[in-house]
């Protein structure tokens, strides 16, 4: 299956961002069917976030 790059809208910032070919094969080396729904710095924040949160939200509900 050949691959070509995409211009995808990130749903947090609205930004349009490209999937690149190579990013495609790999989603499908790893077995992911969907298409990333946000751009790569919406990503991080979204990472960092979760790790900053999840740290203390086991703790704090037991």
């Amino acid at each position: 299956m050949s691959f070509e790059d995409k211009s995808i809208k990130c749903s947090d910032c609205g930004n349009e961002f490209t999937f690149s070919a190579g990013e495609q094969e790999f989603f499908q080396t790893k077995g992911f069917t969907n298409e990333p729904k946000r751009c790569p710095e919406c990503r991080r924040a979204n990472k960092a976030q979760r790790s900053q949160s999840g740290s203390n939200s086991y703790a704090s509900r037991y």
